[in-house]
């Protein structure tokens, strides 16, 4: 197994860090990293907020439900999806475009966690622990207020990192399903309940199928910041249908 792969295999998320700095030259690394990521068209469908006011880390701590650690870490990165630049080009340009809609917020979507993933990636070259924060979609008017997010820019990803104290780095990775489960050869294949059992088999732990699936879905699926997540969003989206 070479390096990259092992990094791959070794990361996990961090989300208490040591009372230390990244040093500028990393930061940019991590940076320019990001940027050289694959994007439709290359044209980089995405803006990197540095989150650096310490009064605005504190209040996104508290937006994207609750989570005093994106407070404390060292380095904070919005990765927005930015549909607004291109289209202010063409304007510039005096080209007559369509208003972005749906269908270029999801490629932006898909650029910045593109981006988002080669600065996590980079960042675990030099020892430097992630996590990613999808909580930035929840509360979306408060979160595009605090940022100052025009129209067509959407805040997709919040990254943040820092150096992980031996106590995150002992830590148990969640264990991954099985790839029989996830990788379909060339057609959708829909899983009987047999099947779906067998997949979380090693997740259950001492509880059952029943159990673990019920508090699972009423933590996560069902939970209040879910429900505010989908309303958010959906309510953002209104704006590509005009």
């Amino acid at each position: 197994m070479n390096e990259i792969i092992k990094s791959l295999y070794n990361r996990k998320s961090m989300r208490v860090y040591e009372e230390k700095n990244i040093p500028e030259e990393m930061k940019q690394a991590i940076l320019e990293a990001a940027a050289q990521a694959p994007s439709a068209g290359c044209q980089q469908l995405y803006t990197i907020l540095d989150i650096t006011d310490e009064k605005l880390k504190e209040a996104l701590s508290e937006t994207c439900d609750h989570q005093p650690f994106i407070a404390k870490a060292p380095m904070v990165l919005v990765f927005c999806a930015d549909c607004k630049k291109w289209y202010d080009t063409y304007l510039e340009a005096g080209c007559s475009p369509r208003k972005p809609g749906a269908g270029d917020l999801m490629l932006a979507v898909t650029d910045a966690a593109i981006a988002a993933q080669n600065a996590v990636v980079a960042a675990e070259s030099f020892g430097i622990g992630s996590c990613y924060i999808g909580d930035i979609m929840e509360n979306c008017e408060e979160q595009r207020r605090l940022l100052h997010l025009p129209e067509y820019v959407f805040p997709a990803v919040i990254l943040v990192f820092g150096w992980p104290t031996e106590q995150q780095k002992k830590r148990t990775k969640p264990l991954r399903f099985e790839q029989k489960h996830i990788v379909h050869e060339n057609t959708y294949r829909s899983m009987e309940g047999e099947e779906l059992r067998q997949m979380f088999t090693d997740r259950c732990g001492q509880k059952s199928f029943e159990e673990w699936t019920e508090a699972f879905c009423n933590r996560k699926y069902d939970s209040d910041f879910s429900r505010e997540m989908t309303r958010s969003v959906e309510e953002y989206l209104k704006q590509f249908h005009r």
